[in-house]
């Protein structure tokens, strides 16, 4: 039942996140300009941060073994990950707190440079989530490659830089998948991204990406067709896991 709904959420997650930055702005303003309304939704919102938080956890926990095709690209796409979105929202219930906190300060005269150093890693942090959430970042495979996105960077990988036989069966860490590369200079860094050897799998099943990636590195005259349905049903069929 929770994964339907968690679905479901991910399905219209723009609209939920407009929605709760709605609400954010709405408290921030209560807090900022009308101190006693500020006060009586400082409660419901409490617990409702603490919900979602709370769900983000228990979200960590679900890693689906299946891509989202995206033929207009083409790629394979992990999902959207819950408990990002989930995160982002209980994330702006304190924000929006301390952001009306920063208006009530300035409006009193009484706000100071110490304050501000301190609301600005809040509000970037937000913004940040809030990305995150928005676009769904994770790991793609492209016919060329794969890439892994984030708010601050991404990692490229042409698929003549993973060796079949190097490619670790599943990952050593929870939250990680590690790669070894043949040709290094192939790979392509910009700005800083989550790991310069690294694939996250905290939204998909460790051991479906690593069995993945082996078959496209062992099999490239597939790869062309990477991002249709059909090369997509094809994979399946192949894979050990889903055979075993």
């Amino acid at each position: 039942m929770i994964d339907k709904i968690f679905a479901a959420m991910l399905r219209h997650r723009h609209v939920v996140l407009v929605v709760g930055l709605l609400v954010a702005a709405v408290n921030a303003a209560a807090v900022g300009f009308a101190p006693t309304l500020g006060k009586r939704l400082f409660v419901p919102l409490l617990f409702l941060a603490m919900t979602l938080l709370l769900l983000a956890i228990i979200a960590m926990g679900i890693r689906p073994a299946y891509f989202v095709v995206r033929p207009q690209t083409p790629a394979f796409a992990t999902p959207a990950p819950a408990w990002k979105v989930l995160f982002a929202l209980g994330y702006l219930g304190s924000a929006s707190a301390h952001i009306g906190a920063m208006v009530r300060w300035t409006r009193q005269g009484t706000e100071s440079t110490f304050d501000v150093v301190l609301g600005v890693p809040w509000l970037v942090l937000a913004a940040l989530l809030v990305i995150e959430a928005w676009r769904g970042h994770g790991v793609q495979l492209y016919p060329h490659g794969l890439r892994q996105s984030s708010p601050l960077g991404s990692l490229t990988v042409p698929w003549e830089a993973l060796p079949a036989p190097r490619i670790p069966p599943s990952a050593d860490r929870p939250y990680w998948l590690r790669m070894a590369f043949a040709e290094p200079q192939l790979v392509r860094r910009r700005g800083i991204p989550w790991s310069r050897k690294a694939l996250r799998t905290d939204n998909v099943d460790a051991g479906f990406l690593a069995a993945v990636i082996r078959h496209y590195v062992s099999h490239p005259e597939h790869r062309a067709a990477i991002g249709s349905q059909a090369e997509y049903e094809r994979l399946l069929a192949e894979l050990p896991e889903r055979n075993g």
